[in-house]
């Protein structure tokens, strides 16, 4: 067996899922724009190092919009994608201006007390308890509170977008196949019973601002804006629910990183990005596809290739960061990849890392001595091909 079939072989098995440094580091080696067959059945080219990754977010040769490149293919449209992470310029800079007037870190900043409040009364909850779930019970509820509270979304209805999120994240891997069509059509029945209540009774929150919003005398349409709030919805709480999983799982299997962090709570900004960097929570990019053929490092991409970059392949490349795969919460910041990078940034990006910071901090503040109640590689890993965590975190206070 060659190196690649080798590494071909590795791909997207469960040990792989636990831990995929190991394939990426020998995919930067012998094949760094590699093609493989996904999950799913379909190939495409996976980009593991950081510039050839950089470089593959600003090429304009690549697009994020399948309806134009692949027209009315069914298989490329969704009433969830017409929004700006599957669009290219001009629309994708449109649609963002229609959003991120509530993403400005002036208005995150503002939120600060409502996201500590909610971490707090989180925390209260666990008095007098020895053992808490840290995913259910902590890391998911903090992210979905704060994202339901901002789109006008009612408290109780906050476990069913958890089930129809990871319906979504997870499916990439073909997991929940049988539950998807229906899962999606909840979701649209329910978003479509929202909007049509806030437009006769509009709120404060983001859902009611965005049917309003124009943007140039521009408006969201229908599709755009089922796209735009589910990208919201998601994007929302899953990014930042790994996060705060991983921060602490690497905390808890670097003790001396551990103690640093609770000896010194200053350093929290640094071991979220350090966090970020070094086992980030979205494990790959979301898809392009060659708009034109063209050569790129060497390989000749044909149109319609699907491209995917793999972020976390790339925040361990030693061409870019110093001893990569050590986990140093001291490390001066780093250009690290874990949002993205360009025009399609990602928007939410002062809002993860603020609630990540409370989280953690808060967390250790009010239990110093926590404790992993089971071996790191008992821990079982997310299916799919976009985010990268745990399923649940049990731990002792």
């Amino acid at each position: 067996m060659n190196s690649n079939e080798s590494v071909s072989s590795s791909l997207f098995t469960k040990e792989f899922t636990k831990n995929p440094y190991p394939v990426y580091a020998r995919l930067r080696d012998i094949d760094p724009v590699y093609k493989c067959v996904l999950p799913d059945g379909n190939q495409g080219w996976m980009i593991t190092r950081y510039q050839d990754a950089v470089d593959a977010f600003k090429d304009p040769r690549l697009s994020k919009d399948p309806v134009k490149l692949f027209g009315g293919d069914p298989a490329h449209q969704s009433v969830f994608t017409r929004n700006m992470l599957f669009s290219d310029p001009p629309d994708h800079k449109r649609l963002r201006g229609l959003v991120q007037k509530s993403f400005t870190p002036g208005m995150i900043e503002e939120m600060r007390g409502r996201i500590q409040e909610i971490a707090d009364e989180l925390l209260n909850g666990f008095s007098g308890r020895d053992q808490i779930r840290l995913i259910d019970e902590f890391a998911f509820p903090l992210p979905i509170i704060v994202i339901c509270e901002m789109l006008g979304i009612p408290a109780a209805d906050r476990d069913k977008f958890r089930l129809w999120s990871t319906t979504l994240i997870e499916g990439s891997n073909g997991e929940y196949a049988s539950e998807m069509k229906q899962h999606m059509e909840e979701f649209i029945q329910y978003l479509g019973q929202m909007f049509g209540r806030l437009r006769q009774e509009p709120g404060q929150d983001l859902i009611s601002q965005l049917i309003a919003a124009e943007e140039e005398g521009d408006k969201l349409t229908e599709q755009e804006l089922y796209g735009v709030v589910t990208l919201l919805i998601i994007a929302g709480h899953e990014t930042t629910v790994n996060l705060i999983g991983n921060t602490l799982l690497s905390l808890l299997e670097h003790p001396d990183q551990l103690e640093r962090l609770i000896q010194e709570p200053e350093l929290i900004h640094n071991a979220i990005e350090e966090s970020l960097r070094f086992n980030g929570p979205v494990e790959f990019s979301t898809s392009r596809w060659a708009k034109e053929d063209f050569d790129f490092k060497g390989k000749e991409f044909k149109k319609g290739d699907l491209v995917i970059l793999a972020l976390n392949s790339a925040n361990h490349d030693p061409r870019q960061f110093e001893s990569p795969d050590v986990f140093d919460i001291t490390r001066e910041k780093s250009a690290h990849l874990a949002f993205g990078k360009g025009v399609h940034l990602c928007l939410g990006a002062p809002l993860a890392r603020l609630e990540g910071e409370i989280a953690i901090r808060s967390l250790l503040q009010r239990y110093p001595h926590i404790k992993l109640n089971v071996r790191p590689d008992e821990l079982e890993w997310r299916p799919g091909m976009v985010v990268r965590g745990v399923k649940e975190i049990p731990l002792s206070l």
